[in-house]
């Protein structure tokens, strides 16, 4: 039987799973761990992939290996394809204002964000790389004037993994290219005009996009490389989503998303209008605070995860009143960079620790709620949701997703299914056909409860009351 490996170049962590090609059965796997901040070495993205392909066993009788990683992060090249400066990630906001310029700039609030969205599917945003590429030449143009090549995460490990052969090989996939902000999902094609725009009339290389199956090159093995993906099209593939079916992911970032067959354009920039990595679309909304909301009210509460859960549960759905806004670090969706979370309802009743867990949790979801909404106003259909996510892991999320969601929600078991989607599309290359290989699904748990439309409601009336931080000159 033969082996494929996915990767999963994440945030926080490099994760390395090699599965059976044709059914899917996870042989072994590894990971290691990233550094912290908002921008890193990309050095040290390669050097976690080598520790956790070393944990899982090599790559020796593996026959194929596709890379899925963080979207939008920008990775600058000089012409001897050495890295520029440390990668701005996705959660860095400090492009904010360059996003809001970069809509100004083709027509005012309205008009600008049409323009947009009709482009490119997707409306600037601080996380987008053309912002950061304003913020680049506006900033560091010492920098932006060595930049020879710009490529996102995904791209630059599979060009490693390939040997660096040289700019002209730099590889990416409709996926993740759709989130830079400079490439059409509606046309297939890279819009340098934009590029141009954004970097101050420079125009550096950028990495030709595949299709679902085009082999981005071989490693030195002679296993072939996948073109790769973002981590969220490499999700829908490890879960095996199917048209009806939202994936809500609660990682460090949380992220609403369906399989669509056309692309979206929503110029309110609530929902990116992103390509799937099977010839397909991806519309999607994407949350700053996810998980980590339910970190911080557990080191509120001094108590751990599990603990929150059982508080969290110990409440009434709406907790009374109680309703925790959660832009902790400022938000993307609605695009909030610079806002701050906030209690509302505080009473002598609501001020326990039940209450305020059981409020984190619904304020959590209510965000993800309301990108679920914008989902549907472009489309989408929502017959189901698949929770998945390190935050699926909690028994408060679990039995109060389907109140918040309105519709059964499906757990699958723990998973790494950034890397199993990316594991997967390895198989597709390496088998070929039309659609990628038919893997048995885990068997996932569902979820139904009565829809609490309050939960909503009271949250609705509280999340613009948030403020906004003063920012810095």
């Amino acid at each position: 039987m033969p082996y494929v490996a996915g990767v999963d170049s994440s945030t926080q962590s490099c994760k390395v799973v090699v599965r059976d090609a044709e059914t899917g059965t996870l042989v072994r796997q590894g990971r290691a761990a990233h550094p912290d901040g908002t921008e890193v070495e990309p050095a040290a993205w390669w050097g976690a992939l080598q520790e956790a392909i070393d944990q899982a066993g090599g790559l020796d009788d593996v026959v194929a290996i596709s890379v899925a990683g963080q979207q939008h992060g920008m990775v600058c090249l000089d012409e001897d394809g050495k890295v520029v400066r440390p990668a701005l990630l996705w959660n860095d906001t400090r492009s904010a204002g360059a996003a809001a310029d970069l809509v100004a700039e083709f027509g005012g609030d309205r008009t600008g964000r049409r323009a947009w969205a009709e482009a490119v599917g997707s409306v600037p945003v601080a996380s987008l790389t053309v912002t950061k590429l304003r913020w680049l030449s506006r900033h560091e143009p010492d920098a932006a004037d060595r930049t020879a090549a710009v490529c996102l995460p995904h791209d630059w490990l599979t060009w490693r993994l390939a040997g660096a052969p040289g700019l002209d090989a730099l590889r990416t996939d409709r996926g993740d290219a759709s989130g830079t902000g400079y490439w059409s999902p509606a046309t297939g094609a890279y819009r340098t005009d934009l590029l141009r725009h954004a970097f101050d009339g420079r125009e550096p290389a950028v990495p030709r996009v595949l299709g679902p199956t085009d082999p981005a090159g071989t490693l030195p093995a002679g296993a072939r490389l996948g073109p790769g993906t973002g981590d969220n099209a490499a999700a829908a593939l490890g879960v095996g989503a199917r048209p009806g079916d939202v994936v809500v992911s609660i990682g460090t970032s949380g992220t609403v998303f369906s399989v669509a067959d056309r692309p979206a354009a929503d110029d309110s920039g609530a929902v990116a209008g992103f390509a799937d990595a099977t010839g397909r679309f991806l519309p999607l909304v994407c949350t700053l605070n996810a998980a980590r909301v339910l970190d911080a009210a557990a080191t509120m509460l001094r108590v751990g995860l599990d603990d929150l859960a059982t508080l969290a549960l110990e409440a009434p759905p709406g907790a009374d009143g109680l309703v925790l806004v959660p832009y902790l670090e400022g938000e993307r969706t609605p695009n909030r960079p610079h806002s701050t979370g906030a209690v509302h309802g505080l009473t002598l009743r609501t001020a326990t620790p039940a209450h305020l867990a059981r409020a984190a949790v619904e304020g959590m979801l209510c965000a993800l709620a309301d990108g679920l909404d914008a989902l549907v106003a472009q489309g989408a259909a929502a017959n189901r949701v698949i929770l998945v996510g390190g935050g699926a892991r909690s028994a408060a999320v679990r039995r109060i997703a389907p109140e918040v969601f309105g519709v059964p929600v499906l757990v699958p078991p723990p998973g790494e299914y950034v890397a199993d989607g990316a594991a997967r599309q390895a198989a597709w290359v390496a088998l070929g056909g039309a659609e990628p290989p038919p893997w048995s699904a885990s068997q996932a748990r569902e979820y139904v409860a009565t829809p609490a439309p309050h939960i909503r409601e009271q949250y609705a009336a509280s999340r613009d009351l948030v403020r906004d931080r003063p920012v810095a000159g």
